[in-house]
């Protein structure tokens, strides 16, 4: 359906928000704090962005979902507007076309479509307004103003439970448009199998299984098949009392017999305020972890919108009889919960720490889960670029959650880091050379798709450190050194010429003509430029620094990072909102703003994170839109980070870089039962000491010990 985009005056704006925390929140405690439409506003503020939106352009900012979800769940119920948009919803649009049971906010899943109706017509969507939407964690809530009917949604771990309200009580129908996701179907199947039960399932790739019960009867079911990949059906309703419609509904990635299983356990007859209250309090336990006190009301209420952001990837994949498909495709049974893969290139940087620290069994059974791929395929998996696995395996394991197969991880992760044909392209190359070159690609542009040797040089390079102190743990010294030299392989991209991380060919020699400040896809850098790959080596920044000639000389390129201009004709979705050559927007230069720490410059770090945290956050008339994609609660997660007061710049190794926190007190229940907290002395926003249980410590760094015994950071600023 033709998108339709208005634009809402501020005093809509303000009224949208303010029912949505009225009728969006069942308790006082701090999901009233969490706006769960943060991200999906469209971001179209040319200084901020760095250029100006090409018409037909929609940037790649925030791409969230505002539906209903608990913690790492296998359902992510939420309204569509558009399939292929990222999350499907778009928070301009004004037609919802179905709400869906699957989401990550990434150009795929959006699984199982349903959409009551009332007398449809010839298209399939309803017109609603944010006047008449709420939501809140775990429910979300709108009037389809076409159908006359009111939506609420509620969610357990595998279930949605739908509650509709029908204007009228007759030619009530429920479509299921199982022909649409966000991937492509190949095929799909629903059938009747008792007077107020559906089953069936979807095909996208992998098969979703649904089993669904009603309230009412179902007077018959008609189906259009189109051919396999189009079509739909409809559940006609029989004529009943004027009283909501409710369908409960279970998912599993294994059978419709499955699904029942997981209705029956997790719903059964418990109502749907029993539902929304209990998914309520799981959000209430695990928001509760992180107590801030201080800060302004936004700051507090961006702080909790994104800590519930980063609690949302990875999903849960299997059953409540511990069933799940592996990677194989075949059905297995597990004594652990089974995890879809982290988001990897974009979440070892912060995100999977803090689930560690806040979900420790989520990770131990994430961890396990990619054990299982790796048994199954060879290899641990990957996402999208890079090896993180490494970084955040080895993290994770040198932070105390251990109780997996670690000798075995370890041995699948060296194959990662040896082996080609696997999780590492170009790595024969890597090990023979040292670095992984890109071809002589006349003319290259934006999308231009190659090696992205520079990228994965550096990335490899942190990678092997990764494993190496997994190697060292564990005594191996071989592997260690071999793997610790191959960790300052970083060093073989710097040009000492133009002082900047350049792509080489295959003979060695540096790729001309070279311009540091153009962005590429997958050419010398993956959704960057030279300007914002040249300061990533968080494992040696020693070694970086020495690149650059010293403290003065490091210090000097990183200024001219924050403060040349970006050039607006380079225009490229994933690489957005700038700050300088600086860019938020995208991942790949997330730990530059921290940089300054290493030279002993902690206020210059200081004003940049707080320039990010005040004004790339909550942005735009609404106040809900993010400087770029959430990418799976990365963006989200270094948010919360940064607030409370520390950062995992290198996410590998057990220790937290203090900053000055936006508040002026962080409690944060650790996960043994202990009691870590944060305060900060002084009115202003300059580091000029940091105290450990009283006593003044030497560096910026705190131990991750904290997080196990509890104890007391106090910042002292000035």
């Amino acid at each position: 359906m033709r998108r339709q985009v208005k634009k809402l005056s501020a005093f809509l704006v303000l009224s949208c928000l303010a029912v949505a925390v009225a009728k969006g929140q069942s308790s006082t405690g701090y999901t009233q704090y969490v706006n769960t439409f943060v991200g999906t506003a469209p971001m179209t503020d040319p200084k901020i962005l760095g250029y100006t939106l090409p018409e037909g352009w929609r940037s790649w900012a925030g791409l969230t979902f505002p539906g209903s979800s608990l913690p790492n769940a296998m359902v992510q119920l939420s309204p569509m507007t558009e399939y292929g948009s990222g999350a499907g919803y778009e928070y301009e649009d004004s037609v919802i076309i179905g709400f869906t049971h699957t989401n990550k906010g990434h150009w795929n899943l959006c699984n199982i479509p349903v959409l009551p109706l009332s007398n449809p017509g010839a298209q399939f969507g309803s017109r609603f307004s944010h006047q008449r939407e709420s939501a809140s964690p775990g429910f979300y809530q709108v009037y389809l103003d076409d159908y006359n009917v009111n939506v609420s949604l509620t969610s357990t771990l595998r279930c949605g439970y739908h509650r509709y309200e029908y204007k009228d009580n007759t030619s009530r129908q429920i479509l299921f448009d199982l022909a649409r996701a966000n991937n492509r179907v190949s095929n799909w199947h629903i059938e009747k199998t008792g007077s107020r039960v559906l089953q069936g399932y979807q095909q996208t790739g992998e098969k979703i299984y649904f089993y669904a019960v009603l309230n009412t009867d179902i007077d018959k079911l008609d189906v259009k098949e189109e051919g396999q990949r189009s079509g739909h059906a409809i559940v006609h309703l029989a004529n009943g009392p004027a009283t909501p419609v409710e369908m409960k509904i279970g998912l599993s990635f294994v059978s419709s017999d499955n699904a029942r299983q997981n209705l029956e356990k997790e719903i059964g007859s418990k109502t749907f305020t029993d539902i929304r209250n209990a998914a309520n309090r799981s959000w209430e336990d695990l928001l509760s972890t992180i107590q801030v006190k201080g800060g302004t009301d936004k700051q507090r209420r961006m702080f909790y919108s994104c800590l519930y952001r980063s609690f949302l990837w990875p999903a849960l994949r299997s059953d409540v009889n511990g069933e799940y498909t592996d990677a194989r495709g075949n059905v297995v049974k597990a004594d652990f919960n089974y995890y879809t893969e982290p988001s990897l290139w974009d979440t070892y940087r912060n995100k999977d720490v803090l689930l560690g620290l806040v979900s420790p069994r989520v990770t131990l059974d994430v961890i396990k889960s990619m054990k299982d791929v790796g048994d199954k395929r060879g290899f641990i998996p990957t996402f999208f670029h890079g090896d993180h696995g490494a970084s955040s395996i080895a993290g994770a394991y040198l932070r105390g959650i251990d109780q997996f197969d670690v000798k075995g991880t370890y041995e699948i992760l060296l194959k990662n880091a040896n082996t080609p044909g696997g999780a590492r392209p170009h790595i024969a190359e890597y090990k023979e050379k040292g670095f992984i070159s890109d071809p002589d690609v006349p003319n290259p542009h934006v999308e231009t798709k190659a090696n992205a040797g520079v990228s994965k040089t550096l990335e490899y390079s942190y990678d092997d450190y990764s494993v190496a102190q997994i190697a060292k743990k564990l005594g191996d010294t071989a592997n260690y050194c071999i793997l610790m030299e191959r960790s300052r392989n970083y060093k073989n991209m710097f040009d000492p010429s133009t002082r900047f991380m350049r792509g080489r060919l295959a003979d060695g020699s540096w790729i001309t003509p070279f311009n540091p400040q153009y962005p590429y896809y997958e050419y010398m850098y993956r959704e960057a430029n030279a300007w914002q790959v040249s300061f990533f080596a968080p494992h040696d920044m020693k070694g970086l620094i020495e690149l650059y000639g010293g403290n003065a000389g490091f210090e000097s390129k990183l200024d001219s990072l924050f403060t040349l201009p970006w050039n607006p004709e380079y225009k490229a979705r994933n690489v957005e909102t700038m700050i300088g050559q600086y860019c938020h927007g995208n991942q790949p230069d997330h730990e530059a703003p921290f940089a300054y720490y290493f030279i002993g410059k902690p206020e210059k770090s200081q004003r940049i994170i707080d320039t990010i945290l005040n004004t790339l956050y909550g942005i735009g008339e609404e106040g809900i839109a993010l400087c770029g994609m959430d990418d799976a609660g990365e963006m989200s997660a270094w948010y919360v980070f940064s607030a409370a007061g520390l950062y995992t710049f290198s996410a590998t190794d057990p220790e937290y870089l203090v900053t000055v926190p936006l508040f002026d007190e962080v409690k944060w229940k650790t996960s043994t039962g202990k009691l870590l907290t944060l305060t900060k002395t002084g009115k202003g926003r300059a580091l000029t000491a940091i105290k450990v249980n009283g006593k003044p410590i030497k560096g910026y760094f705190v131990p991750h010990e904290l997080f196990k015994n509890g104890g007391r950071i106090e910042m002292v600023t000035k």
